[in-house]
This record gives C-alpha cells, structure tokens and sequence, in this order.
C-alpha cells in the first residue's frame, strides 16, 4: 500500500532517530506523536512517499536493529543522513518540504522554543575545538561534493564562505533550521560523531 515514511528528530531526544510510516494525512499522525509525554515537537529530516510502507518500514527494521532503542519503539540511534539514504531508494516522491511546514504547525510557540533549546544545550560547532584546522576537506554524503574549513566556524565552497548549515539546506534544496553535520564526514568520519565526541562533557 502507498504510504508515507518519515525521518524525525527531537531536540529533546538528542542522538535518537524516528523512522515511522502512515497512510493517513501526515499532518494527523504528527500531531499524534506529539503527545503530553513529548516536551517538544518533532522536526521532519526527509519524507518520502513509497509504493509499500509495510515493505520499507520493514527494510529500515532489518537495516538498524542493532541499533534500535527499543523493540517496542521506532526510535533509532542512528544519523539521520543514515536512515535518510536507504529511505532515498525506495521514494517514488519527497515530501520534505510539506511535512516540515506540517510538523512547524503542530505547536508554533513550541516550535520556537525548540531552537532556543537546541542553541541553549550545546555548544555551536567550532572546527577547532574539534581537532580540525583550516584546509580540512569535509565530504558530502549525498555526492561528491566537497568543502574546506575555512575557519572556527565556517567553510568555503566553490570560492564562498558558508555556515555548514546554510551550505547543507543549499545541497539538499531545502530551508529553515538545520543542523548540517551528520551529513559530511572528515577522513571517513561523520562530522556529528567527532562534534558528539568534542562537546560529550559540556
């Protein structure tokens, strides 16, 4: 059965991945998540709509259940870019940009609240505070695009100076708040692991 698969996060439940799916109105089935027990909303990282949601639900459970959190629950300790790329395989159409205005409108005061959270709980990304110097090459996981530190906080590409985070919603055709490390990796590393690692004690 058609349906729609989802890739959410919650600044509350940091290092923790949903992967859902529902055949239903989105927008419902997001409001239902954000139940009394749920401090913030979720934010949408990809949707997409595919021929089988019982058939991708059921490869995403296969793919990461040496991850899951638990057996009862679609919560994940993965990278959302992880989840993200088997979920790219089986689209027949993304619905990003929707679900995230959907999942913005569940409770727009919270929604604000979220990102002060988000900035108030760790620290902003420094490069060299994370062990990397300028001219450090940052790979995308999407393709072969690349883009070098340029410094603390930012990085050039194409001749440009860029925050990470406007830089992925650039790649991803995208807009609105992003978090841009766990889509680029440095020698082979996720950018959001070595940023884990660094600020661990904060």
């Amino acid at each position: 059965m058609e349906g729609t698969v989802y890739v959410l996060t919650n600044p509350a439940m940091p290092n923790m991945v949903k992967i859902g799916k529902t055949t239903r109105d989105v927008e419902l089935r997001l409001a239902d998540l954000y139940s009394t027990g749920v401090p913030l909303p979720f934010e949408c990282e990809y949707a997409a709509k595919v021929n089988n949601v019982d058939k991708t639900e059921k490869a995403f459970h296969t793919a990461f259940e040496p991850s899951r959190v638990n057996p009862r629950r679609e919560f994940f300790n993965i990278n959302p870019e992880q989840a993200i790329a088997v979920l790219e395989l089986m689209a027949i159409e993304d619905v990003t940009p929707e679900v995230q205005n959907e999942a913005k409108n569940i409770d727009v005061e919270a929604s604000v609240s979220a990102e002060k959270f988000k900035k108030k709980r760790r620290p902003t990304l420094n490069y060299y505070e994370m062990g990397l110097k300028a001219g450090d090459i940052l790979k995308f996981g999407r393709n072969e695009e690349t883009c070098t530190v340029l410094n603390g906080r930012q990085v050039s590409y194409k001749g440009e100076e860029w925050f990470l985070s406007n830089l992925t919603n650039k790649l991803l055709d995208r807009t609105g708040p992003m978090d841009g490390s766990p889509y680029w990796y440095v020698n082979g590393k996720n950018l959001k692991d070595i940023y884990n690692e660094t600020y661990s004690a904060e």
